[in-house]
């Protein structure tokens, strides 16, 4: 029960959810298909079908958007997927945007 002269103030958040960014992932003419699909693999944590269809969009269609995440999140995967591509001499390349 409020003390006689107390104010009471209400205090309203809202919570907002972080903006998504995508990740997108470019064909190159070096990287192993089987080297993409590990990597969407153990990084992304797709399936073995969802990875190779995503492998396969990526290299027709010359890039692909592979997932949609926080920010930090997305820079995280793409410097860990490109230092892997990088210590096995692969060019392999991706981009975060905007969602």
């Amino acid at each position: 029960m409020p003390v006689q002269g107390e104010t009471r103030e209400k205090i309203r958040t809202k919570i907002r959810e972080p903006k998504h960014y995508q990740v997108i992932m470019h064909n190159d003419d070096f990287t192993s298909m089987e080297f993409v699909v590990d990597i969407l693999i153990d990084i992304f944590h797709k399936d073995q079908l969802e990875a190779e269809r995503l492998m396969l969009l990526v290299h027709q269609s010359g890039r692909a958007a592979i997932g949609s995440y926080p920010y930090d999140i997305a820079i995280t995967k793409v410097q860990a997927a490109t230092a892997r591509a990088k210590g096995e001499g692969f060019p392999f390349r991706m981009t975060v945007e905007e969602a």
